[in-house]
């Protein structure tokens, strides 16, 4: 086969299935059309969810010189398939003082939150869900709503290490939202547009063949690329960020009343938002679903795509296991302090790289700019001289 055919091998069985509806009405089309879509991608990441969730297991166990999951199936591949009976079959212990419509409804909404971020990220060529003129702004517009689900999980369970738990949570997640959103503008400013494949399509074409334009490669876009990366492990609950769960501290946060299916639901609601903050990181900064070089152009675009978020996830579980916990005030320190400042540094570096024509005296310029205020900031922030020296009183 082709190439470009297959490219769009998923685009023609999707025209081959709504082949039988030729002549119905435009909206029993469009509805159809969109109940493909929204099968496409839940079929893609609840798999990607269960292969994710034994892999992550073997990676760390790996890394930490442990087993993973080797007892269900042939090298314990069918441990998600056990989860998942597990959590059926499990009891849905419910407090007999909760609000019992708000505590079922929290994973419930946190869940669609993921999935509808997903919605507006494109996977390959001509294969985003739901392409919306808007697509960056419906993201963090849905994405903000999973604040709501954590103070429901919380309020709702009527115990006070769930209520604790989700106040952390949700100091934590908008004292970072307001960075992952900054990183993002400086892409909006380039491009001039909030649609994920218009961003795309701003970072096609190469230097030289073998040089993308991936905003990656500029000064500020590199820089973006890590603030948006450490904002979106903030954002996801995950190690070294996971202080709303602090198994030491606060039991499961505001997870701590749940318990069966809908403890499950908060699992894969996790996964999912990693999922989309990684998917569109790829999107922004990475170049989509773009080749890294002209002359594999010929390989399907979204197995492009699909390779660089394995990447960024392997990223995800590659500092669950080898960083420590950090502590409350640490992780608000870093955001109201260094990441703020930092993000709307970006945005300045962005301009003058764009005003300077985006060539080398552009990339020169931006980068001047984000080291002075980065090494400003270090000496500003400098928090060595507040710790004594650690001395080990009983050691022998």
């Amino acid at each position: 086969m082709s190439g470009a055919f297959l490219d769009q091998i998923f685009l023609r069985a999707k025209e081959w299935l709504l082949s039988p509806l030729a002549g119905a009405p435009d909206w029993l089309i469009q509805i159809v059309s969109s109940l493909i879509n929204i099968s496409g991608v839940l079929g893609v990441f609840l798999t990607l969810f269960a292969a994710i969730s034994v892999l992550e297991r073997k990676i760390l166990g790996r890394m930490q010189n442990r087993y993973g999951p080797n007892r269900v199936g042939p090298f314990g591949l069918f441990q998600p398939v056990a989860d998942g009976i597990k959590m059926l079959i499990k009891e849905d212990v419910v407090p007999a003082r909760a609000d019992k419509v708000v505590h079922f409804l929290a994973p419930v909404l946190v869940a669609a939150t993921a999935i509808l971020a997903l919605g507006v990220i494109p996977y390959g060529r001509n294969m985003t869900p739901f392409a919306i003129d808007g697509g960056i702004l419906f993201f963090f517009a849905v994405g903000s709503t999973t604040e709501l689900a954590v103070f429901m999980a919380g309020w709702g369970s009527n115990n006070k290490f769930s209520m604790l738990g989700a106040m952390r949570a949700i100091a934590q997640m908008v004292s970072y939202e307001l960075p992952l959103i900054l990183t993002t503008l400086p892409v909006v400013m380039i491009v001039g547009a909030l649609s994920p494949d218009a961003i795309v399509a701003a970072q096609g074409g190469y230097s030289f063949g073998v040089l993308p334009h991936w905003f990656v490669t500029t000064p500020w876009g590199a820089a973006a690329f890590i603030l948006f990366f450490i904002s979106g492990l903030v954002e996801s609950n995950r190690t070294p960020f996971d202080v709303p769960e602090g198994e030491s501290e606060i039991v499961a946060g505001h997870m701590t009343e749940y318990s069966g299916f809908k403890y499950a639901t908060f699992f894969m609601a996790e996964y999912f938002g990693m999922f989309a903050i990684s998917g569109l990181a790829v999107t922004l900064f990475l170049g989509g679903w773009h080749s890294p070089i002209a002359a594999l152009n010929f390989i399907p675009s979204y197995f492009w795509f699909f390779l660089k978020l394995s990447a960024l996830l392997f990223v995800y579980i590659w500092v669950r296991g080898t960083l420590p916990r950090t502590r409350v005030d640490q992780i608000m320190n870093f955001a109201w302090k260094f990441m703020l400042p930092m993000a709307f540094t970006l945005i300045v570096a962005a301009a003058v790289w764009h005003y300077q024509g985006r060539g080398l005296a552009g990339w020169l310029w931006s980068l001047a700019v984000i080291a002075i205020v980065y090494f400003a900031l270090s000496r500003l922030l400098d928090t060595r001289k507040k710790f004594a020296p650690r001395t080990y009183r009983f050691a022998e």
